[in-house]
């Protein structure tokens, strides 16, 4: 019976997450960027005031961890046209022209700090080899100039 009441409880964590938050976020790679900005960079802890407040601290960070991994996954199992057509959303919806965009990802790479803490270093490699390959596509189609990590 507990597992049952604990199972409920972090489904209906899940849901919530999802009905106010993941679910008005049209892209799988903004979901990943939202999701690792609620990771706290000195504990690795998700923090999420609102979930917390109904759910709990340790039920709140489960779900986000759990979230971010799943999105993840999902952007990985994209292929690259997939990949690149959902970065396409992802920057069309930043307010900010996309050859500024991948001039900057490409000079900071902060993208490389976007995955989950727990993912293999095959994933990591596989993600990190993507993203670079679809940047360069990218900084060639918008004739982004200078140097960079990629250039």
């Amino acid at each position: 019976m507990a597992d049952s009441v604990q199972s409920g409880w972090q489904r209906g964590t899940a849901v919530d997450l999802w009905r106010h938050t993941l679910s008005q976020i049209h892209c799988i790679f903004g979901r990943l960027v939202y999701l690792s900005s609620l990771r706290n960079g000195n504990t690795g802890r998700y923090e999420h005031h609102g979930l917390a407040l109904v759910h709990g601290e340790a039920e709140a960070h489960r779900t986000m961890k759990r979230s971010h991994q799943e999105a993840f996954a999902e952007w990985l199992g994209f292929n690259l046209e997939e990949q690149k057509a959902d970065l396409d959303l992802y920057f069309s919806e930043q307010g900010a022209d996309r050859p500024t965009i991948v001039a900057t990802w490409l000079r900071l790479a902060s993208y490389r700090n976007l995955l989950p803490e727990d993912v293999e270093a095959m994933q990591r490699k596989l993600y990190l080899s993507d993203l670079e390959t679809i940047l360069t596509l990218l900084k060639n189609e918008y004739g982004v100039g200078g140097p960079g990590p990629l250039a």
